[in-house]
């Protein structure tokens, strides 16, 4: 029989948070890099891509129409807006029927020209896909199991292969092309054909995608109901991957 005296002694109640003037000014630079990191690396951003267009636009300018040769100071951005508005001018003059013409013409003639048509033909493509608006490429998000069995990636889906390399693919399944991005930089990754039901679609946009693949996850898309979405997704891919391998498992056979 135990007797107070033989009682346990209470545990010691948890130290408080070290709230000294050092840790006060932690917090506060913390919370200041917070704040303005993203501003200013946007604004850096910004300030090189306008300085580089100036840079490239400024030599093909005459001396009488640039600002810094009344002004004691360059005008940062007149490049940019000679670029906005040559461009412009020049997509305005390519929907005439004059103008088609010239583009038809400088066409054939770099097609001409081996090592150079096979790169023209394949910026143009790109450039057609992505700024025209017609293709569907790059706007449907997905998961491919990879690099092994359990292991999910996030990909963009891409369109269909052509009837080429349609033919050459194994199987009567239909493909699709997908890129899987990597991290923390999304423009480098692996592009490869995935069967179409191998392909798991998520509903995300591009943009999401890209944030979570450049955060390595520490930045999840929207609040608390996605993640219950990703969760659910969680269980479908792991129900597909079930259902892959019990349809590779030979059945056993039947003893009367």
């Amino acid at each position: 029989m135990t007797t107070r005296d033989d009682a346990p002694a209470p545990l010691d109640p948890a130290p408080e948070p070290h709230t000294g003037l050092m840790g006060r000014f932690r917090n506060y630079f913390l919370t200041g890099l917070i704040v303005t990191g993203p501003i200013a690396i946007t604004l850096y951003l910004v300030w090189w891509f306008v300085t580089w267009v100036d840079g490239v636009v400024r030599p093909f300018v005459p001396l009488a129409y640039r600002p810094e040769t009344y002004l004691p100071y360059g005008v940062p951005g007149w490049g940019l807006i000679v670029a906005f508005f040559t461009l412009t001018l020049v997509g305005f003059l390519a929907a005439n029927l004059i103008g088609r013409t010239l583009v038809d013409v400088g066409e054939t003639l770099l097609g001409q020209i081996p090592a150079v048509r096979a790169i023209y033909r394949g910026l143009k493509q790109v450039f057609e896909t992505l700024f025209s608006g017609k293709g569907s490429s790059f706007r449907k998000v997905g998961l491919v199991e990879f690099p092994s069995p359990g292991m999910w990636s996030i990909v963009l889906i891409s369109q269909s292969p052509n009837e080429e390399v349609s033919r050459s693919l194994p199987g009567q399944e239909e493909h699709v092309s997908v890129f899987l991005p990597c991290s923390p930089n999304p423009t480098t990754g692996f592009f490869f054909y995935v069967p179409r039901s191998k392909i798991i679609e998520v509903d995300l946009t591009a943009e999401d995608a890209a944030t979570l693949i450049m955060s390595a996850g520490v930045v999840q898309p929207g609040a608390a109901p996605d993640a219950k979405k990703a969760a659910a997704l969680a269980g479908m891919a792991n129900a597909a991957r079930i259902a892959n391998a019990s349809t590779l498992q030979p059945e056993p056979a039947k003893v009367e």
